[in-house]
């Protein structure tokens, strides 16, 4: 029942979501204009604007112009409704979905936003880290890394709230800080660009949230899926040496898939491990 509420709450933050993935590499306002076709800026109005059925009514062109709307506009909607109601099955509408909704919904505009245009907004990612630490006091980011350390400084007794920052700024350091080496190491042996820091940051804001054996198994999988399906679409389309993959993509995919099923697949491997 939660799920059927929280599934159109998410197509219509989807709807939003793609105002932001196409404005704001822009460096345009996401709340005025009104939105409008750009191609020949007819106004839309709100019965062209309703999540998803308008596009399948429209035929995924303009009412005014005909012109093709992207199908990214019905990708994004029900991506992040079915976000919103896979999270509100296992959460309800307990603080934890609200977070994770969050995190979900700048994870899909940077996903976007990356594919198109190799570009991972500062006005997105560090509000995302500020916002990420901010929710380590209520929602609990249980990782345990930086709780072994506390217990080794001797803070064993250290408050919850406490335990979770730590947490999270641990997750977000050693997000960003892999990251940043392999993209150093790259460069020295390659003498050539092979990253870029939008994802060391996109990284730092995962760790924040899912905390950092989450981080570390965004880089392997996010990693995995640029080599092959990323080294496919090369090979397929006859792309050089040259050209550069939207590895912020592969990782925000990558992160999605271990918000929602990380902890279960760190756990395994460690038992495996053991």
């Amino acid at each position: 029942m939660l799920s059927l509420i929280a599934f159109p709450f998410g197509l219509i933050i989807g709807s939003f979501l793609n105002v932001v993935i196409h404005r704001v590499p822009r460096g345009e306002s996401v709340v005025t204009p009104r939105s409008h076709c750009p191609h020949c800026n007819h106004p839309i109005a709100w019965y062209e604007n309703v999540p998803l059925l308008s596009y399948l009514a429209l035929r995924g062109r303009c009412r005014e112009c005909r012109a093709p709307i992207s199908p990214r506009y019905l990708l994004v909607e029900l991506l992040t409704g079915l976000m919103f109601a896979g999270l509100a099955a296992v959460f309800a509408f307990e603080p934890p979905f609200f977070k994770y909704a969050l995190f979900a919904s700048m994870i899909i505009a940077l996903m976007f936003i990356d594919l198109h245009e190799r570009l991972l907004p500062d006005v997105i990612t560090f509000p995302g880290m500020a916002a990420g630490l901010v929710l380590a006091l209520f929602v609990p980011v249980e990782d345990g890394g930086a709780r072994f350390l506390l217990a080794v400084a001797g803070l064993r007794g250290a408050p919850g709230p406490l335990v979770s920052l730590s947490e999270a700024l641990l997750g977000g350091a050693v997000g960003a800080g892999v990251l940043w080496l392999v993209a150093e190491l790259y460069f020295r042996l390659r003498r050539r660009e092979g990253l870029g820091f939008g994802d060391v940051k996109l990284m730092a804001l995962v760790g924040i949230f899912l905390g950092m054996k989450s981080a570390l198994l965004t880089i392997f999988l996010g990693s995995l899926a640029g080599s092959v399906i990323g080294g496919s679409y090369m090979l397929v389309h006859r792309k050089g040496t040259q050209y550069e993959l939207p590895f912020g993509t592969f990782l925000g995919m990558m992160a999605l898939f271990a918000m929602v099923w990380g902890r279960e697949i760190v756990d395994w491997y460690l038992a495996l491990s053991r």
